[in-house]
């Protein structure tokens, strides 16, 4: 831990812990209700999704239970990721992306849902614990996990 996320840690705990350490798994969630807040956020969903996403996810030529595993395996290859919470019956998972120099945890959910023609596609939900202003980093953090995932599989 850097200097910088020691400091930080006196006002935001949770900058002082390591991974996903002291933040709470999700469980199941309910994309469709939820709690926009409209800033410190960002969505990557289908078509069609409600809420309206910020970014359109593309459909991918994999039967949902490939495409979750795909993104299953993608996850711990990415920077400062890590697994917080799997509900594989849901095709759901969430991760904590931390930032490298005061180690702010930011949340990203996922579900994998199903497109017709066995194929599939994903809502992503990055938004950060801490603070009126992410800076484009769930932003980021969603573009990383698409670009990773487009890298294997061609949309």
């Amino acid at each position: 831990m850097t200097i910088m996320a020691w400091i930080m840690s006196l006002v935001f705990p949770l900058c002082g812990t390591l991974g996903a350490n002291g933040i709470a798994p999700p469980g199941n969630i309910d994309f469709t209700h939820l709690p926009m807040q409209g800033h410190s956020e960002f969505m990557a969903a289908p078509a069609g999704f409600m809420p309206t996403p910020n970014v359109t996810s593309p459909i991918y030529n994999l039967p949902p239970a490939a495409l979750f595993a795909t993104l299953q395996a993608i996850a711990p290859t990415l920077p400062r990721t890590f697994v917080l919470d799997t509900v594989p019956q849901s095709l759901q998972a969430a991760y904590v992306i931390r930032t490298p120099e005061a180690n702010f945890p930011d949340i990203l959910e996922l579900q994998v849902v199903s497109e017709p023609d066995n194929k599939s596609s994903v809502i992503i939900y990055s938004h950060s614990i801490y603070g009126a202003s992410d800076f484009g980093k769930n932003r980021e953090h969603i573009a990383v996990f698409l670009n990773a995932l487009n890298a294997k599989v061609a949309p």
